[in-house]
């Protein structure tokens, strides 16, 4: 069994490379290390490693955008298993397994011996996602992260802030959208959020559906109807707990395979913190699974 440890040196604190470094000298198994220096290397150097053949377990070592870009890169192959070394700043689906996770999933030696499952992945136009799509304000806000946070003396805290102020205060959290999930048709009507979940976390503390399962091949899905700016901030504290079915006249819920959404105007999708933008989207259970390993002992279902 090979290991490779994909490291991201841009994730997460200045340090927390040398710290990570530092842990695998002390490895007592043999491994490779590779690094990234833009976007898409961690899913090239995946899929290198995967076609050799040879059965391999891949960290991808940063946030989630390093994890997807893994997972894209070793989905639907039975020889490669994938995990998540929590070096970033986010690392939302890792927290699917407890408040812990971060001392759990820097146990270098039981995560490398621990088991393996296989997971559901979200397919949204192509794209694979092993945690949560989202498209409304939210999405907007997270891509104003990213904008913002390239501004010369804004540090992320403020660039989150600008983001949200630009997007909830002066462009107004619903637009016009239609969305198709089951028996829901919802045609051309403003909408403030849309979530397609299969891990329970995203957004650095929103939890819209506690119950998701990562192994259930099912997909749950949230849509929060158009409401004023006071009821909205009421309501999202709520959304983010996962107390949706409190809520049955704002917050439709679909647990599925599929959904289709579409807008006039560009819509902004983020998969597991990775921006997309498009004027229609299909979101369905990926017929590709990934495996996913863990440490001895840690798990994601409920109480």
């Amino acid at each position: 069994m090979k290991h490779l440890f994909i490291i991201n040196p841009a994730a997460g604190k200045k340090e927390s490379t040398a710290y990570l470094e530092g842990l695998l000298k002390q490895l007592p198994f043999p491994h490779e290390v590779e690094y990234t220096r833009g976007a898409g290397d961690a899913r090239r150097i995946t899929e290198a490693a995967a076609g050799r053949g040879e059965p391999i377990r891949v960290y991808a070592c940063g946030g989630d955008g390093t994890l997807n870009e893994v997972v894209n890169g070793g989905a639907g192959r039975d020889h490669v298993a994938i995990t998540n070394v929590p070096k970033g700043t986010g690392n939302d689906f890792l927290k699917i397994f407890g408040p812990s996770y971060r001392s759990l999933f820097y146990d270098l030696e039981r995560l490398a011996a621990g088991p393996q499952t296989a997971f559901d992945l979200i397919d949204c136009n192509g794209r694979l996602g092993i945690d949560v799509v989202c498209a409304g304000v939210d999405a907007r806000i997270a891509a104003g992260v990213h904008r913002y946070k390239d501004w010369r003396f804004v540090s992320g805290m403020g660039a989150y802030v600008l983001s949200l102020l630009e997007n909830v205060l002066f462009k107004g959290v619903a637009r016009p959208i239609t969305v198709h999930m089951g028996d829901l048709r919802w045609e051309d009507t403003p909408a403030c959020l849309l979530c397609v979940c299969n891990g329970r976390h995203y957004g650095g503390g929103f939890m819209p559906v506690g119950e998701a399962m990562p192994d259930d091949g099912v997909l749950d899905m949230l849509l929060v109807r158009r409401v004023g700016l006071f009821t909205f901030l009421r309501l999202v504290g709520k959304y983010a707990k996962g107390q949706y079915r409190q809520y049955p006249e704002l917050i439709l819920d679909y647990h599925g395979q599929e959904a289709a959404f579409s807008a006039r105007e560009p819509i902004t999708a983020v998969v597991d913190g990775e921006v997309m933008r498009d004027t229609c989207f299909t979101v369905r259970l990926s017929e590709k699974k990934v495996n996913f390993f863990y440490p001895e002992g840690a798990g994601w279902t409920l109480d």
